[in-house]
C-alpha cells in the first residue's frame, strides 16, 4: 500500500491509497470463495464453477465491488497508522481506479484536529450567583414534599378545579370526522397539567362527575401531526371521575413523618442549609460554565464541518440508544414527532459546534498551562469507575488498553482546566 496526504483548505485533508494489484486480485479471490456455493453454471454442480468461467459469463468485475468492500476499510485503518495527521471526521470515500489487473486507488477525504488560538481566559469576568436562600425557598421545598405526600379523594360535591385528577373518555372530530389518535379512554388528565391542547383543559373546569362536555379547540400551526395543524377541532368528553389531592398538615407530625427530625421547626432549619449546599453547587457549575463560555469566545479557531457533521452523528446515536433503553425505537421518535433523521442531525449541529469548541479550547489551555492528573488523581478516579461498575479496580485496569487510560487521562486534565479557569474568574 502506498499513501499520499494533501492537506486542503478549512482543516481537511485528502489521503490517497493505492493498493497493489496483487491485493486486489487477492481480494476478489475472496470475494469469489465466499460467493461461489450461490452461483450456478451450466455444466457445474452448484459452487464448483471456476472463477475464470464465472468471469467470462459475468464479466471480469463481477467479484470487483465485494473486493473494494473489504480493502477500503481495511488499507484505511492502515493509512491512520501511517499518516501523522489526527483525525476528527468519517471520511468521504471516493474510488478513482477500481479495475482487475491495476492498483485499486481510492481517497478518503477528512477533517483534521484544528489549532487553536487562546484569547484571555485567566481572570474572565463572569455573573455572580445569589447564593441567598429565603424563606419563599424553604415554603416552596417544603411544599414539594407535602405534595409527594398527599392523599387522593374523590370529590363528587363540587366542579373540577385546576390541581384535579379528571378520568375522561373523550373522541375528537375535524369537520364532523373522527381522526386516527383522537380517542381515548379512561384517560386520566391533570387539569392545568398543559399536557393537551391548549384551550382543552379549561374546558373542563368547572365541569362535574358524569358531564358531557364539548370541547372546541384549535390545534397549533406547528402541531406535530401536519394533517392536523392549524384545524379546528371538536371533542366529545365525559367526565367519568375527578378527584383532588389532600395535603397533610404542615406541622411537628408531618416533620416526623418525612425526616429525622421530631419538630417542624427543626425539619425547617434542615431544608434551608440543604437549599443553601445545593444553591454552592449550583452557582459553582454556573461560574464554570460562564467562564468555559468567556474563554471560548476569546478564542479563534476555524472548525470544519465535517467535524461537525460526525459529532452530530454521535450525539443522535446517543440520544437513540437512550431512546431504546426506554423502549422506543427512533422510527417511533420520528413519527411522534414528524423530524426526520437528516433534519435532527442538521437541528443538532448548532450543539455539536458547541460542544467542539469548548473541548478543543480547555484542551489547549490543559496544554498550554501543562495540567495533568498526578498518578494518585488517576488511581482514584479509576477506583471511583470500578466501584461504579462493581468490580475490582485492578480488574478495570486489565480491561482498560491504552487508549482508554489516555482518553480518561485527558478527560481528567480538561476538567482541571476548567476548575483552574473558574478559579481565576472574577465574579461581577
Amino acid at each position: 500500500m502506498s499513501l499520499q496526504v494533501e492537506k486542503l483548505e478549512k482543516n481537511m485533508a485528502k489521503l490517497t491509497i493505492e493498493v497493489s494489484a496483487e491485493d486486489l486480485d487477492k481480494a476478489m479471490q475472496n470475494a469469489y470463495l465466499k460467493a461461489k456455493g450461490k452461483i450456478s453454471i451450466p455444466g457445474f454442480r452448484k459452487g464448483k464453477a471456476p472463477r475464470k468461467m464465472i468471469e467470462q459469463m459475468y464479466g471480469k468485475g463481477i467479484f470487483l465491488e465485494d473486493a473494494a468492500n473489504a480493502l477500503i476499510p481495511e488499507h484505511y485503518s492502515k493509512a491512520l497508522e501511517e499518516c501523522d495527521l489526527e483525525i476528527v471526521s468519517q471520511p468521504e470515500i471516493d474510488v478513482t481506479q477500481a479495475e482487475p489487473g491495476k492498483a485499486f486507488i481510492f481517497t478518503a477525504e477528512v477533517a483534521v484536529k484544528p489549532e487553536v488560538t487562546l484569547g484571555e481566559y485567566k481572570g474572565v469576568e463572569v455573573p455572580k450567583s445569589d447564593l441567598e436562600v429565603t424563606d419563599e425557598d424553604v415554603d416552596a421545598e417544603i411544599k414539594k414534599e407535602q405534595e409527594k405526600n398527599s392523599r387522593t379523594i374523590t370529590v363528587e360535591d363540587r366542579g373540577a378545579e385546576n390541581g384535579d385528577i379528571t378520568t375522561i373518555d373523550f373522541e375528537g372530530f375535524v369537520d364532523g370526522v373522527a381522526f386516527e389518535g383522537g380517542k381515548g379512554t379512561d384517560y386520566p388528565l391533570t387539569l392545568g397539567s398543559g399536557s393537551f391542547i391548549p384551550g382543552f383543559e379549561e374546558q373542563l373546569v368547572g365541569a362535574k362527575t358524569g358531564d358531557h362536555v364539548e370541547v372546541n379547540v384549535t390545534f397549533p400551526e406547528e402541531y406535530q401531526a401536519k394533517e392536523l395543524a392549524g384545524k379546528a377541532a371538536v371533542f366529545q368528553c365525559d367526565v367519568k371521575k375527578i378527584e383532588a389531592k389532600e395535603l397533610p398538615e404542615l406541622d411537628d407530625e408531618f416533620a416526623q413523618d418525612v425526616s429525622e427530625f421530631d419538630t417542624l421547626a427543626e425539619y425547617k432549619e434542615d431544608v434551608k442549609k440543604k437549599l443553601a449546599e445545593r444553591k454552592e453547587k449550583e452557582a459553582l457549575r454556573a461560574k464554570e460554565d460562564a467562564a468555559v463560555e468567556k474563554a471560548v469566545e476569546n478564542a479563534e479557531m476555524e472548525i470544519p464541518d465535517a467535524m461537525v457533521r460526525t459529532q452530530a452523528r454521535q450525539m443522535v446515536d446517543d440520544f437513540s440508544r437512550r431512546m431504546q433503553q426506554q423502549g422506543l425505537t427512533m422510527d417511533q421518535y420520528f413519527q411522534y414527532t414528524g423530524l426526520t433523521m437528516d433534519k435532527m442531525i442538521e437541528d443538532t449541529k448548532p450543539q455539536a459546534l458547541k460542544r467542539i469548541q469548548t473541548r478543543l479550547v480547555l484542551e489547549k489551555i490543559a496544554e498550554v498551562e501543562n495540567i495533568q492528573p498526578s498518578e494518585e488523581e488517576v488511581e482514584e478516579e479509576i477506583t471511583k469507575m470500578a466501584e461504579m461498575y462493581k468490580m475490582e479496580a485492578a480488574k478495570l485496569k486489565e480491561i482498560f488498553g491504552e487508549n482508554e487510560m489516555n482518553q480518561m487521562k485527558k478527560d481528567m486534565a480538561v476538567q482541571k482546566a476548567v476548575t483552574m479557569i473558574a478559579e481565576a474568574a472574577k465574579e461581577a
